[in-house]
C-alpha cells in the first residue's frame, strides 16, 4: 500500500513538472502572437487587437479557445494515419527541443546538446511532409515539397555555420558557449559574418518572411496545412511560434553571451537574456513587415550559390586561425 502511494505521488509530481514545463512555453507563444499583431499594426499604421480584454491582451487566449473548440475536419480522400499524427508530432518535436534549453534545472543536460538540437530541428520537416502528402491536395503537397527542398537547402549551410563556432569554443555543449563568453568577448564580434548568415538561416528555419514559401497564401492558399482546422491547425501554429522563440534563444547563447547559467539565480541576468531574445524576435517581426516574399529560385540561389561557398571559406579561415594561434579552449 505504501509503495502504491509513493508511486502515485511520484506520478503526480511528474505531471506537475511536465505542466510547469509546457505551460510557460504556451503562454510565451500566446504573448508572441499578440506582440506580432500589435507590432505589425503599428508598423503598417493600422489597429491591432484591442477589443478582447484591456488593450487586447486576451485576444490570443480567445483565438486559442476558438481553435480548440472548433470542429475538426478531415478530407474524405486523405490518408487518415498521417493526417492525424502529423500535427501532434510537429508539436512534440518543438517541445522536445525546449527540453535541451540550458537553463537552471534543465530537464536534459547533454554534452552534445547543440548537435541534438540541429538533428531534431531538421526532423520537423517530416510532419510537414506527412501533412501535405496525407491531405491529398495539390496545394498542400506543393507546400510540403517546398518545405522539404527549403530544409535541405539551409540545413547544409546551417551546419557549416556552426562548425567554426565549435572549433573556437572546443565543445558541442551549449554550456561551453556561456562559460567562454562569461570571461571573454561575445562571439558575435569575431564571427559577425557567421552571425549574419545564421540569422538569415534562422528565418528560413522557422518559415518566416521572406522565406515562408511553404505557407505562401498567394500561391498555395495556406500551404501544407490548408486542409487542417481547429486543434490540429493550432498545434502547427503553436509549434512554429515555439520554434521562433527557441531559435532566438539559441542565437543569444551562441553569439550574444548569456550570463544566467551560474549556480546563483540572478534576476538581472534573466532580464538581460529576455531582452536580448525580445530584440531578436522584434527583428523577425520588423523583417516580416518590411520585406516581400522572395521567389523560390532566389532562395535556392541564396543558399547553394552564396551561403554554401561562404560558409566553407569561413570554416577554413577560422580553422587556420585557431590552429596557428592554438586558440581552442579546453573542454568544459
Amino acid at each position: 500500500m505504501i509503495n502504491l502511494y509513493n508511486s502515485l505521488i511520484i506520478n503526480i509530481i511528474n505531471i506537475i513538472n511536465l505542466l510547469l514545463f509546457i505551460i510557460p512555453i504556451l503562454v510565451s507563444v500566446a504573448l508572441l502572437t499578440l506582440l506580432e499583431r500589435k507590432t505589425l499594426g503599428y508598423i503598417q499604421l493600422r489597429k491591432g487587437p484591442n477589443l478582447v480584454g484591456p488593450l487586447g491582451l486576451l485576444q490570443p487566449f480567445a483565438d486559442g479557445l476558438k481553435l480548440f473548440i472548433k470542429e475538426n475536419l478531415k478530407p474524405s480522400n486523405s490518408i487518415s494515419l498521417f493526417f492525424i499524427l502529423s500535427p501532434p508530432l510537429f508539436f512534440f518535436i518543438a517541445i522536445l527541443l525546449w527540453s535541451t534549453a540550458p537553463i537552471l534545472n534543465s530537464s536534459i543536460n547533454l554534452t552534445l546538446s547543440l548537435l541534438f538540437i540541429i538533428t531534431f530541428s531538421s526532423l520537423s520537416v517530416y510532419p510537414v511532409l506527412g501533412a501535405g502528402w496525407a491531405s491529398n491536395s495539390k496545394y498542400a503537397l506543393l507546400g510540403a515539397i517546398r518545405a522539404v527542398a527549403q530544409t535541405i537547402s539551409y540545413e547544409v549551410s546551417f551546419g557549416l555555420i556552426i562548425l567554426p563556432l565549435i572549433i573556437l569554443v572546443g565543445s558541442w555543449g551549449l554550456y561551453s558557449f556561456s562559460h567562454l563568453q562569461e570571461n571573454n568577448i561575445w562571439i558575435i564580434l569575431p564571427c559577425f559574418p557567421l552571425f549574419i548568415m545564421w540569422f538569415i538561416s534562422s528565418l528560413a528555419e522557422t518559415n518566416r518572411t521572406p522565406f515562408d514559401l511553404a505557407e505562401g497564401e498567394s500561391e498555395l492558399v495556406s500551404g501544407y496545412n490548408v486542409e487542417y482546422a481547429g486543434a490540429p491547425f493550432a498545434l502547427f501554429f503553436i509549434g512554429e511560434y515555439a520554434n521562433i522563440i527557441f531559435i532566438n534563444m539559441i542565437t543569444v547563447i551562441l553569439f550574444l553571451g548569456p550570463y544566467f547559467f551560474s549556480n546563483i539565480i540572478n534576476p538581472i541576468n534573466i532580464i538581460i537574456i529576455v531582452i536580448k531574445i525580445m530584440v531578436l524576435i522584434f527583428s523577425f517581426l520588423w523583417i516580416r513587415a518590411s520585406f516581400p516574399r522572395i521567389r523560390y529560385d532566389q532562395l535556392m540561389n541564396l543558399m547553394w550559390k552564396n551561403f554554401l561557398p561562404l560558409t566553407i571559406s569561413l570554416l577554413i579561415f577560422y580553422y587556420i586561425i585557431t590552429a596557428l594561434f592554438n586558440a581552442t579552449p579546453p573542454n568544459h
